[in-house]
């Protein structure tokens, strides 16, 4: 049963009833947000299909669902993505007849025109892509829901198959292999390497601001100083920057030295630009700036990066030694509270602090309420300034980062390699026990998607080596067998009797019959590996076959012959299965020990069972229970 505050929910806004019939004509526009928490605005027009009307259809159940699940916009551009997939495939087969389509119309049919265009999806993406079966599914549920709509008909013949599942198959990705220990050691390296080069160059940046002043005169515009205090103060704007230089050749050396190219290298506008961003770089965190926090947390917290980039001020607590986080993940709509203790070199409190210290400006210029602290500052090709939610994409990739730090990596350069490599740790510290390791997932997940790198593939393989040697060891290591003439190796000298691991006095034991356990002798049956030190073995005589103290005499072949019975009858009552589990160990052990005796002595074992001798078993052998 989840916890208070384990789940939450998204409840779609208070709108028109949902009987209420469509009455949207033209283009058809949705509002969703992004990662970063802005607004994008996605628009379909029917217009563009010769079968508007089945694309109007469509698209007024696409703007319904989105509004009503409050969808990213990824979402909804999957869905927009199947329309116009669709739409495209029935102006190819119908022609001119195309316009007459509609959802609720059997002429003309959609039905095969449907299955075919499934049929051809999966030829437009690479092997193993999830996307086809993504955008069927996705045009699939908008009929599916506009059937669900008693004013919105749907023909028969298409709601038929849309109760059949569906014929594009889905994908499967190649799932990703863990960074090796060396690659990660060499990111955390980089990583804080490249937190103090960062926090030296905003103390730097911040103190060359306070010696600046406001610049009034076009000659203060040229002293980076000055420029930095306008920044930082916020009198001045990055798009004014711009318009009081002068041509790049009349820059004094302080303004060419922040140019990280020759000027023959590009236009006066990208000079211009590069100072602008190099001026904003001295005060504010960029985007590919924050790589190392998000590396260090997920290194340390074996957490996600969405989990990890989404964290607020409210969500952190700091303890006394290390820090509880609020940690969303939006997939699964599920918030959970974690508190992590430092480690060495992956001490989660301090890469917060430093982290709230780095952007603490970002923050401000940025005015998020959720003071978001992976906040960033960029500059557009506009000369406006971008304070918000840092990007990892394009110039500020993980691998732009990678090669920057010049760290070589085999493999994709992705991010939740690093994750996978938390989780094999983790499976090697808690010696491959699922359950624990799992954490936030399910057991099936981890097993599908994180059990599958290449470290805990060969630590299996060494676990089940391990087992099968064991079980070989099992097998081999069992009673030792000595026949009539083997009897006198036990009156025999102090040299032989340490080649049978025996000392004089056990051998007198064995002799006399003092250490008999029913079945067979026992070297020490207080030194039994079926019981702890000490005590008396709890598991003689059912076990005694099984076990390396034993010792199989002449005299224990009528008890033994009466034993071979007793299983050959437990044999054909029980399956196959469960007597290999429970006997079959015992039962080759037996048959092996057997067959070294003569037939004479098998037939003078038989008359002495004749004679009244009996199996010496104890009662619980010859219960049977009912489980």
């Amino acid at each position: 049963m989840p916890r208070r505050g384990d789940r939450q929910r998204s409840f779609p806004p208070a709108g028109r009833e949902a009987d209420e019939p469509a009455s949207r004509v033209g283009i058809r526009v949705v509002h969703a947000k992004d990662r970063t928490g802005r607004e994008c605005r996605i628009q379909l027009d029917p217009a563009e299909f010769a079968c508007s009307t089945l694309a109007g259809e469509l698209a007024d159940e696409w703007v319904d669902h989105i509004e009503a699940v409050t969808a990213r916009d990824s979402t909804a551009t999957y869905y927009r993505q199947g329309i116009r997939s669709f739409c495209r495939a029935v102006d190819d087969q119908l022609g001119a007849d195309a316009a007459a389509a509609s959802l609720a119309s059997s002429r003309p049919r959609l039905g095969p025109i449907l299955l075919d265009w499934e049929r051809r999806l999966p030829s437009g993406s690479r092997p193993g892509s999830t996307r086809p079966a993504v955008i069927a599914s996705a045009l699939r549920g908008l009929i599916v829901l506009r059937a669900q709509h008693g004013r919105r008909p749907v023909d028969d013949n298409l709601l038929s198959i849309m109760h059949a599942p569906s014929t594009v198959e889905w994908g499967r990705t190649d799932e990703l292999d863990e960074f090796s220990r060396a690659e990660k050691t060499s990111m955390i390296r980089a990583a804080w390497s490249d937190i103090h080069a960062l926090e030296e160059r905003l103390r730097h940046g911040w103190d060359r601001s306070s010696r600046g002043v406001h610049p009034d005169e076009p000659a203060d515009w040229l002293v980076t100083d000055n420029l930095l205090r306008g920044l930082a103060d916020r009198s001045i704007t990055p798009e004014e920057i711009p318009q009081h230089l002068p041509p790049f050749h009349d820059w004094p050396t302080g303004l060419r030295e922040q140019i990280p190219y020759p000027a023959t290298a590009g236009t006066l506008r990208g000079a211009k630009q590069a100072l602008v961003r190099r001026l904003l770089a001295l005060l504010y965190p960029r985007s590919i700036d924050l790589h190392p926090f998000r590396v260090l947390m997920i290194a340390a917290t074996g957490h996600t990066a969405e989990e990890i980039t989404a964290l607020t001020t409210g969500d952190v607590e700091f303890t006394e030694d290390g820090a509880r986080l609020r940690l969303t993940k939006n997939r699964a709509k599920r918030a959970r509270t974690h508190v992590f203790t430092d480690r060495p070199r992956l001490e989660v409190s301090n890469i917060l602090r430093r982290l709230l210290t780095v952007t603490e400006h970002a923050r401000l210029l940025a005015g998020d309420m959720q003071q978001r602290l992976f906040t960033a500052v960029g500059l557009t090709s506009a000369f406006q300034l971008s304070a918000g939610l840092w990007s990892s994409q394009g110039p500020n990739s993980f691998r732009a980062w990678l090669d920057a730090a010049g760290i070589k990596v085999c493999g994709t350069t992705d991010i939740r390699r690093l994750r996978k490599s938390t989780k094999v740790e983790k499976a090697i510290a808690f010696g491959g026990r699922v359950a624990d390791i799992a954490n936030d997932h399910h057991e099936e997940t981890f097993r599908r998607h994180y059990a599958q790198g290449t470290t805990l593939r060969i630590l299996s393989g060494d676990v089940i080596a391990t087992a099968q040697q064991h079980w070989f060891d099992t097998a081999l290591t069992g009673p030792t067998v000595l026949t009539t003439k083997g009897m006198g190796n036990l009156s025999a000298t102090t040299e032989q009797l340490d080649a049978l691991g025996l000392t004089a006095e056990e051998a007198e034991h064995l002799r006399q019959g003092t250490l008999d356990m029913g079945l067979t002798q026992c070297r020490d049956p207080f030194d039994s590996p079926y019981s702890r030190p000490g005590t008396l073995c709890a598991v003689a005589p059912l076990r005694c076959l099984e076990c390396r103290n034993a010792w199989v005499l002449p005299d224990n072949l009528p008890q033994l012959v009466l034993f071979a019975d007793h299983l050959d009858r437990l044999r054909r009552r029980m399956l196959p299965e469960h007597f290999a589990a429970l006997w079959g160990q015992s039962y080759v052990n037996l048959t092996a020990a057997l067959a070294e005796r003569t037939d004479e002595e098998l037939a003078l074992a038989r008359r002495q069972i004749g004679d009244g001798a009996s199996l010496h078993l104890p009662l619980r052998a010859t219960v049977e229970f009912d489980l």
